[in-house]
């Protein structure tokens, strides 16, 4: 990608098609003038009064138990350096973004036009109140160590600058892993940190803590190292000014045994670390170069243990392993502060579960085949699911044994199944999906790409990585629409009526004749049904030339899955083919079907398109719980559809009981656990959270899919092509690109799958 496209992407982005990447929406009903009085007059004033009888209410009656302010006055953006207030905004709504989707933490960015200190101290304190928890961010030292130190001790609410504590958790947890590898102890350990603001700081007083010695410690700044010889320091560097006889970087990491590197990029040589000590450990975390580059470091010592701060290396020190998870378990708790405690537990945490079995589905979507605790994991994965529900309990335990918490966890395993149920968000599953692609991506062709919201998707999945387009049409129009949206890249393109790809047309049709000559089928059929882009693309797809096939964005359903099931056919074993929607909903996600394919299937058939659905959920990682939807609730009627369903469902417990899944059941009790329990005690689905559904009949599932996609806003993958032989998927008519984007994805990794089976 350009740098001028990827600057004018990255401002349309943040621009379009509502300015700022975060927004408030109400918690509350507020369709009725009930509703609203109850929002506000006079309803308002009965939660007003009882705040104001007993402070500690503003919890149980605002949002302020889930809101934190991320603050800034814009002097030390990263990378960016003092730009102001105004201009840091974007990368505190990011910030924002970040709390919401990784631990549903609300936020509101606070830009402060203050950079005296005592200035920028009385403002927040004025504006605390409205929040559970501060977390400041991108404050230049030294006065963001002065800024937070007042602020901790003048608030009775969860403090915490993070770019001082974040990164100084996170590679404290690794360190402790990495020298558990290499069979160091940390209180011997040799230890030279390049940088001395604000992060170098917090992270070598926390290693210090881990068990560091202060007098094996050496800091360097721009000027070399920090000695205590040296004039005009701060108090900060004058902590760990050393009296050892080195004066350069260079020198310093002569038999070291650990490399931090908070600073810039580029500054440390191959002779640099093959000077360290046996089994060095070195964290070159800045970004975006680090300070060595990792391919080149782990060259020149084949016993290096390595962390960047990139997340296209092992071992990233990604700040977002810490600050959303210790947030929430200090809100969860109403902790009073973040303490020394709660870091080093969230230290501990992150330590401990890199030791633990990693899920398939982060093997997946790093591509590994089995992530182990080693030299090349020693922290847990950012998309690593455990996160929610292993890191909040740990920093709330630490709150109350230290006595910072002021509402106590009693049932820690509520507490936890709560935790889990935050993971409930579609976006989750999307970067999953893209990250898992991205880890082999596949050669797929787009068989509308002469139009312009094809092309733009074939872009985006060419620019992310995501799959290798193979652009399918006509050629000229094809190479306007590149030139209009600024897609330079050299991509295949192929126009199946030109003379040039005659002979490939001549090869095709032979094949596809030969397969149907029996049926109806003659020579010159073949040979015409070649100049059409479907028909060409499923052969394309069946000869290999190319791993799966993305169209349907022009044509009906009908006409475009005639020739898929004609070339491509079924998979081994599959009678039935059919077709799901994937749907991201505010429950989480759910999986629906059939939305495309089968009309009226019958019972037999209903009973093969819940295994496939089940095959599908599976395939996306996620447990089925199945509910097979009808009018009636268990025999209540003995309508023939109803009949139906039952039938089906008796099928599926007698053949293959391990499946969680029951009905006839309605939808609203499919969906509401509690009305199911009260009601159906008996049910396989009591006390299990439904996100698969089985629809009796085409009406009810491409209805009920559509309508939830533009009443409720659901972002919707799919149609997905369930029981093919080969990956071929059919998007719905006037896809979105997003829709596309993200089929093409699921195309990618069902290639994946069937390249290993």
């Amino acid at each position: 990608m350009s740098t001028d496209k990827q600057k004018q992407e990255a401002l349309d982005y943040h621009a379009k098609p509502t300015p700022g990447k975060i927004k408030v929406v109400p918690t509350k009903k507020y369709a009725t003038q009930r509703d609203l009085s109850l929002a506000y007059s006079p309803g308002v004033a009965e939660p007003c009064l009882e705040i104001a009888t007993n402070k500690k209410d503003v919890y149980k009656y605002t949002s302020k138990g889930n809101l934190v302010a991320v603050i800034s006055n814009g002097t030390a953006v990263l990378g960016l350096g003092n730009i102001g207030p105004e201009a840091s905004k974007p990368v505190m709504e990011g910030k924002g973004l970040l709390f919401k989707i990784f631990a549903d933490i609300d936020v509101f960015d606070i830009e402060v036009d203050a950079t005296d200190v005592d200035k920028f101290v009385e403002t927040v304190k004025a504006i605390a109140p409205t929040f559970g928890g501060i977390n400041l961010e991108d404050i230049k030292a030294p006065e963001a160590f002065e800024i937070e130190r007042r602020l901790k001790e003048e608030l009775d609410i969860p403090v915490m600058h993070d770019d001082q504590h974040g990164t100084a958790i996170i590679s404290a947890a690794a360190l402790k892993n990495a020298c558990e590898i290499a069979k160091k102890d940390i209180a011997k350990a040799q230890i030279v940190v390049s940088g001395a603001g604000a992060a170098a700081v917090s992270c070598t007083r926390l290693y210090l803590k881990l068990g560091a010695r202060i007098e094996n410690i050496v800091m360097t700044d721009s000027k070399g190292v920090i000695r205590k010889d040296r004039g005009n320091l701060t108090s900060q560097k004058a902590e760990f000014a050393t009296s050892k006889d080195v004066h350069t970087l260079e020198e310093a990491m002569k038999d070291a045994d650990v490399f931090i590197g908070l600073s810039q990029g580029n500054i440390v040589n191959e002779q640099m670390i093959q000077s360290m000590a046996k089994n060095p450990i070195v964290f070159a975390m800045a970004n975006p170069e680090p300070e060595i580059n990792y391919e080149l470091a782990i060259k020149t010592r084949k016993d290096i243990i390595m962390a960047t701060g990139r997340s296209d290396h092992p071992n990233q020190v990604n700040n977002v392993l810490g600050f959303p998870f210790i947030f929430r378990g200090a809100l969860d708790v109403r902790a009073t502060a973040i303490n020394e405690e709660m870091k080093m537990a969230a230290v501990l945490a992150l330590a401990d579960l890199a030791k633990h079995p990693v899920p398939e589905q982060v093997n997946i979507v790093y591509d590994e085949v089995n992530l182990t605790f080693g030299k090349e994991y020693i922290i847990p994965k950012p998309f690593d699911p455990r996160l929610i529900y292993e890191i909040p309990p740990a920093i709330a335990r630490a709150a109350m044994e230290s006595g910072v918490a002021t509402e106590p966890i009693l049932d820690w395993t509520a507490y936890r199944d709560e935790l889990m149920e935050r993971l409930g968000t579609g976006s989750k599953v999307v970067r999953l999906l893209h990250n898992r692609a991205k880890t082999n991506p596949k050669k797929v062709v787009f068989a509308e790409a002469d139009h312009l919201d094809v092309m733009k998707a074939a872009q985006i999945v060419h620019d992310e990585k995501i799959a290798h387009p193979i652009l399918l049409g006509d050629r000229e129009t094809i190479l306007e629409l590149k030139a209009e949206i600024g897609f330079n890249d050299t991509v295949e393109i192929i126009d199946p009526k030109t003379p040039q790809e005659k002979e490939r047309r001549n090869k095709f049709a032979q094949k596809y004749w030969k397969s149907r000559q029996r049926k109806g089928i003659k020579l010159l059929d073949a040979q015409k049904l070649m100049r059409q882009r479907n028909y060409f693309a499923a052969m394309m797809v069946n000869e290999q030339e190319a791993d799966a096939l993305i169209t349907g964005y022009t044509r009906n359903y009908a006409t475009v899955v005639k020739p898929i099931l004609e070339l491509v056919g079924m998979a081994k074993g599959v009678s039935r083919i059919a077709a799901a929607n994937l749907m991201l909903t505010k429950r989480g996600p759910m999986f629906l079907a059939d939305t495309t394919i089968n009309i009226d299937p019958t019972a037999k058939q209903l009973a093969k398109i819940s295994q496939l659905t089940a095959s599908l959920a599976k395939f996306f990682n996620i447990k089925p719980n199945i509910a097979m939807l009808s009018f009636s609730n268990f025999g209540a009627s003995t309508n023939e559809h109803s009949a139906k369903i039952a039938e089906a469902i008796k099928d599926i417990h007698e053949n293959f009981p391990n499946v969680v899944i029951d009905g006839e059941l309605q939808a609203d009790f499919a969906l509401n656990p509690d009305m199911l329990k009260k009601e159906f005690p008996f049910s396989k689905l009591v006390d299990k959270k439904v996100n698969v559904l089985i629809f009796p009949n085409l009406d009810s599932a491409n209805i009920t899919y559509k309508m939830m996609k533009e009443l409720y806003d659901a972002e919707s993958i799919g149609p997905i092509m369930m029981g093919l032989n080969k990956p071929a998927h059919i998007l719905q008519l006037g896809a979105s690109v997003d829709e596309m984007v993200n089929m093409t994805a699921v195309a990618v990794i069902d290639a994946q799958q069937k390249s290993k089976n």
